[in-house]
């Protein structure tokens, strides 16, 4: 039994004649109905543009977006409301970082650091801005266990790294990257710290200020949110020294012929009318995480993993990447192949079982490159995944080779 099934009536429907086994939360999670209420509540009752108007239903909007940018201060740990920046998604709170500090401030023959596993959302931002300003690109590579080893951190951070960006939770491998030792060496060296936590938020509690990191991304889709919300943390020092990324409407104190000059933070980064029913929902989800707890949140997803790796070792040519033994710092996340088969092959065939997994390069080509595949499958698992979610898996994908007529 389900204990969230009546929270998420979207697990509750059937694929392809079978219920649904959802195991793709690693793109994107599903949204319970007190998220989908609060969004539904806001566009019937308080919509308005905020900021900008002084009759009443403006200045509700405007306290909604408020409220929520301060319950994400608090989720988070950031020191002020004005360090949380609202965006699109993880991948524009990236961008910001790349176009807004690492544009201005790094300079021909410094070093960017990051491990060859990232996303490309924290890659290639990074490329652009190397071509740029002729810097270097440094990879740091995980071992067959998926870990960054001490070692590997200390060859590759150095007093020529100024910037250094690293997932706190790796999308394909589930290694928990130990950011905070990152962190303590990259400022050591005199460089800044990116963090992609858009993996992390939604399954650990994650504080900017034990972390370490000097900038924080992550999505709201990923934590049940919706669509279309994400939050950039940043340093109140280094925002201020910080150029506007996108130039237009609200963003602005005083507009000249010749010459502008802005607001101050956080609208110096939030031009144009905002995600305000995005960021109410983003304030709904984080209610909801905190009343499921991320104790039980972080048992549920372990025990998962536990399980289903257990599972997939007695399945026969059934290979497993960022090895198995490395489970104490992993997150639910499994990518896989199965020997002799595509993996679309193998993401279809569990498809026609209602079973959702990921197949593709998951935007980490580098990482693809590294472990010498095109491709992988991924099956990753959210508080609301059971057993009986994982049972479903691991039979289908025994018949895989069979069906394909390449025996078990």
């Amino acid at each position: 039994m389900n204990p969230w099934a009546e929270d998420f009536p979207i697990l509750n429907q059937k694929m392809n004649g079978k219920r649904l086994v959802y195991l793709d939360n690693a793109a994107t999670s599903q949204r319970p109905l007190p998220v989908i209420r609060a969004v539904d509540e806001f566009y019937r009752t308080q919509n308005a543009n905020p900021h900008r108007g002084l009759y009443e239903l403006s200045v509700k909007a405007t306290q909604r977006y408020e409220d929520a940018r301060s319950a994400v201060r608090k989720f988070i740990g950031a020191g002020e409301d004005c360090e949380v920046i609202f965006t699109r998604n993880a991948s524009e709170s990236l961008n910001l970082v790349a176009y807004s500090y690492g544009m201005t401030f790094l300079r021909e023959g410094d070093e960017i650091a990051l491990p060859v596993s990232e996303h490309h959302s924290n890659l290639v931002p990074w490329q652009m801005v190397a071509k740029a300003k002729g810097a270097k690109l440094v990879y740091l590579y995980p071992d067959r266990d998926g870990r960054l080893t001490d070692e590997e951190i200390d060859a590759k951070i150095t007093k020529r790294t100024k910037l250094v960006a690293v997932a706190h939770v790796s999308n394909v491998l589930g290694s928990v990257y130990p950011v905070r030792k990152i962190a303590d060496r990259a400022h050591a060296a005199g460089a800044v710290v990116v963090a992609d936590c858009a993996q992390s938020v939604p399954h650990r509690r994650v504080n900017v200020q034990e972390l370490g990191a000097d900038f924080m991304a992550f999505s709201g889709h990923k934590m049940m949110a919706p669509m279309g919300i994400g939050v950039l943390y940043g340093r109140k020092e280094l925002l201020e020294k910080m150029p506007p990324f996108l130039r237009g409407g609200e963003m602005i104190e005083y507009v000249h012929e010749q010459d502008s000059t802005f607001a101050p933070l956080p609208q110096k980064f939030e031009a144009g009318t905002q995600n305000v029913g995005g960021a109410v929902g983003l304030e709904a989800a984080i209610r909801y995480l905190e009343g499921v707890g991320y104790d039980r949140i972080q048992k549920t997803e372990n025990e998962l993993l536990n399980y289903t790796l257990d599972g997939l070792a007695e399945i026969p040519h059934v290979v497993v990447y960022g090895g198995t033994r490395n489970r104490e710092n992993r997150g639910g996340v499994i990518s896989f192949n199965v020997e002799g088969v595509h993996p679309h092959d193998v993401a279809s065939i569990l498809d026609a079982d209602g079973i959702a997994v990921r197949a593709g390069h998951h935007c980490a080509q580098p990482l693809m490159d590294y472990l010498c595949v095109n491709s992988t499958c991924r099956a990753s698992f959210y508080f609301y995944n059971t057993k009986e979610d994982a049972d479903a898996f691991l039979e289908s994908l025994r018949k895989v080779r069979g069906w394909l007529g390449l025996g078990a």
